[in-house]
């Protein structure tokens, strides 16, 4: 079934020169395209919206300084099982218990700033896409 999703690449992997890198895997996925793509600095009513569900909870306030700390790549990305797809590629949160391959695995180092995100389901990945990409 095809699908849609969010993807976005964190300030971490915009500063550690992993665009090229994480897109190309993204990219080599068979029947999987981009279907719109942006270079943008967060601001703090997108951080917001996007992170809205997680205020309150200890982790929000240092989320949602790393994600205005500096540019992001957004994206959406279209194919078959793209959500689940796009999720497994990233790996675990955690780098230490991602699988080498995965975005995470190979190129993580430590929890906080983990490289990338993905909608983690058909709801999210559409509520996600109106926020950074509302005319696609």
């Amino acid at each position: 079934m095809s699908q849609r999703t969010l993807v976005l690449l964190k300030p971490d992997a915009v500063r550690r020169g992993l665009i090229g890198e994480i897109i190309g895997r993204i990219e080599s996925k068979a029947g999987w395209t981009i279907s719109a793509l942006e270079l943008r600095t967060l601001d703090q009513e997108t951080l917001e919206a996007h992170y809205g569900e997680h205020q309150g909870k200890p982790f929000y306030e240092p989320l949602v300084a790393f994600m205005a700390s500096g540019p992001v790549v957004a994206m959406v990305v279209e194919g078959e099982r793209v959500i689940e797809g796009v999720r497994r590629l990233a790996g675990p949160t955690d780098p230490i218990e991602a699988a080498p391959g995965s975005i995470r695995g190979d190129f993580g180092t430590i929890v906080r700033e983990n490289l990338i995100h993905a909608s983690d389901s058909e709801e999210s990945a559409i509520r996600e896409m109106k926020i950074f990409f509302p005319a696609v």
